[in-house]
């Protein structure tokens, strides 16, 4: 049973009480171990399991003897991001990213001097056209 089926209050209350009376259960925990365990009355653990209110400091302590407190964390993160603030997020990602390799050079092979002409190859018998001349 999901809880968000669950139409009121109180049935979602009588339904957490019955999972966490099974999960102490599967752990073979009784009402006075998780009591002592939670720093609560055994009043109080009988109390949760009929699903009855108490209060979330309590429900805290709990979480914390039943080892649910990571579950909660996955459940209700500290921070929810927006889709928007991802895409954002990872653009200025991509536009720090290298875009293109310098090329390596040989061992002892400095840089050119800018100030040098660069070699020609190929025919230089005729002049240098852009080929969109006609």
């Amino acid at each position: 049973m999901h809880l968000d089926d669950l139409l009121t209050d109180d049935a979602v209350l009588a339904e957490l009480g019955h999972r966490i009376e099974r999960l102490r259960l599967s752990r073979n925990i009784s009402q006075a171990e998780l009591a002592r365990q939670a720093g609560v009355s055994r009043a109080t653990i009988v109390r949760v399991e009929n699903g009855k209110s108490v209060q979330m400091s309590t429900t805290v302590k709990l979480w914390r003897a039943l080892d649910l407190l990571a579950a909660i964390d996955a459940a209700l993160p500290e921070r929810i991001e927006s889709p928007i603030a991802a895409l954002e997020r990872e653009h200025l990602r991509r536009r720090h990213e290298r875009q293109r390799a310098t090329g390596r050079r040989p061992a002892g092979q400095r840089p050119a001097d800018p100030a040098t002409p660069l070699p020609v190859s190929g025919d230089t018998s005729r002049p240098f056209t852009w080929g969109d001349e006609r």
